[in-house]
């Protein structure tokens, strides 16, 4: 079945990211190493507060303080933790091909409100670009692999589940798009992306 609507994952799909440069940065700024920024930012799910929007940075960076007992600008962690995205050169033709099919397409995304704002700030003529839902677990308060998330984006897109495609580079949240519903692939290259919507009847004519 042709899809008629195009979810993509936006960390390693859409932008490339090094969790590990993020780590140093932040380390850097705090004098303190990398392992133990590491520890405090997972331990407890503090990461993952902040990607679920439950808390902001202000409170994320008064708890990261208070874990490795440093002392930050918050401005300058925030652009610490951020500055490790780069554009994935090879999905441009990629998206470019959706825009001229006409397919609507959007954004699935686990993100915090830092990350996404530092993508925007760099001007990317992608992001947000034609994508017609961004879909971030920051705020919608859950995250992928969850039920709740993917049926909030099948009713965002619209359509019925079965006529939804999804990429991610995780396979859990594969395996979890297709539990509720979606055809899904798991994303390994720009060109095996291509192909598997060349298989659904979308040519993006490259």
């Amino acid at each position: 079945m042709r899809p008629q609507f195009i979810y993509l994952d936006l960390g390693n799909v859409i932008v490339l990211f090094d969790h590990a440069k993020a780590w140093q940065q932040m380390a850097d700024l705090a004098g303190i190493n990398s392992v133990a920024v590491h520890a405090a930012v997972t331990a407890g799910g503090l990461q993952e507060s902040l990607e679920r929007g439950h808390i902001d940075w202000p409170e994320f960076h008064s708890q990261f303080s208070s874990r490795t007992h440093t002392t930050t600008d918050s401005e300058a962690l925030a652009h610490a933790a951020s500055d490790m995205f780069s554009l994935n050169i090879g999905m441009l033709p990629v998206i470019a091909g959706l825009e001229r099919t006409g397919c609507p397409t959007g954004i699935l995304s686990n993100t915090c409100a830092i990350h996404w704002e530092h993508l925007l700030a760099k001007h990317y003529s992608v992001l947000p670009g034609n994508f017609v839902q961004t879909v971030l677990s920051h705020t919608v308060a859950q995250l992928k692999p969850e039920r709740g998330i993917y049926e909030l984006a099948t009713e965002r897109a619209t359509v019925r589940p079965d006529q939804i495609f999804f990429c991610d580079d995780i396979p859990a949240n594969v395996h979890a798009a297709r539990a509720a519903g979606w055809d899904a692939e798991v994303f390994v290259s720009a060109v095996g992306l291509a192909d598997a919507l060349d298989r659904r009847g979308i040519n993006l004519g490259l």
